[in-house]
């Protein structure tokens, strides 16, 4: 970050550092979800595609049914697809990684089918209210920083301050002891896929709100990215560690990264390989402190 201010006088510019954090906005809101996923010892990988289902999703029934009506069903049928994860994971059992993976994959057709292999636009993009959620500003904040900063503290004092909240830490830290605890882990592996897909249902509509428009690919890829700002900030994919606060330090962290790569000349498509690098690099830090140390005792 220092790097990045010395090499270039924008970095620090606070019209920069406002866009950078409101381009966060989306991807920090999805991270939030994962965060209690992750936490709980399992992982999403379906993030991304879900979040183009529900973009694509909000923008057809716009037009059809109205904004009014197209918000609640949009995030009606994200809620069904985070219920159908977690009840895979929780209740069945199965390898969240396994079925997140697949749900990848299967979300993505349900979207291409749901729109006929072709991009969404609003008709009437000059007379529609819709915008609000993602060009709109309240008290001079963009309202999708304020979306943000909203999920981010009521999720925080969830997770932090309530029995479930606890049952999350507890469950990802030792599923069995938890069980015996009188913990119903299915349960709460169950609720933690609904948060997920919720806050990725405010991800698509923040998203379509912004452009009032978009491919039917909008999300494609973003998994990653959300899961390197969520380990970035400390998140443990042992499970049993995390918080909220941190995974927006992980996402603000990750955001000017890449900002500061673009503002020194890299092409855009280095944020990929700096993306790969600081999961690596988190995962290997995390691993490490945890044994004691960052060579294998068998190398």
């Amino acid at each position: 970050m220092i790097g990045f201010a010395l090499a270039n006088s924008r970095f620090l510019d606070p019209e920069n550092i406002m866009g950078v954090i409101r381009s966060s906005a989306i991807l920090g809101v999805m991270a939030l979800g994962v965060t209690f996923v992750v936490i709980s010892g399992n992982l999403d990988l379906s993030v991304g595609s879900m979040m183009s289902f529900s973009t694509i999703v909000v923008l057809d029934l716009h037009d059809k049914i109205g904004p009014a009506l197209a918000i609640p069903a949009m995030f009606a049928l994200t809620l069904c697809l985070g219920a159908f994860i977690g009840f895979l994971v929780g209740y069945l059992k199965l390898n969240s990684l396994i079925v997140t993976l697949g749900m990848l994959s299967a979300i993505h057709g349900l979207t291409l089918t749901w729109s006929g292999g072709q991009n969404m636009d609003i008709a009437d993009k000059s007379g529609t209210w819709f915008s609000v959620f993602g060009q709109g500003e309240m008290l001079g904040i963009p309202v999708p920083i304020l979306l943000f900063a909203l999920l981010a503290a009521t999720l925080g004092v969830v997770l932090a301050r309530t029995p479930f909240g606890r049952k999350v830490y507890a469950v990802g830290g030792n599923g069995t002891a938890a069980t015996f605890s009188g913990i119903r882990r299915a349960r709460v592996v169950f609720l933690c896929y609904l948060v997920s897909a919720f806050c990725v249902a405010c991800a698509g509509l923040i998203q379509a709100s912004r452009s009032l428009g978009s491919q039917n690919t909008v999300g494609q890829g973003m998994e990653l990215e959300v899961l390197a700002a969520v380990i970035l900030g400390g998140a443990s994919l042992l499970g049993g560690s995390g918080a909220i606060y941190k995974t927006v330090i992980g996402v603000l962290i990750l955001g000017f990264i890449q900002n500061g790569l673009l503002l020194i000349g890299l092409q855009f498509y280095a944020q990929y390989v700096v993306t790969w690098i600081i999961i690596i690099l988190a995962v290997w830090l995390d691993i490490g402190a945890k044994r004691g140390r960052f060579l294998s005792p068998i190398a």
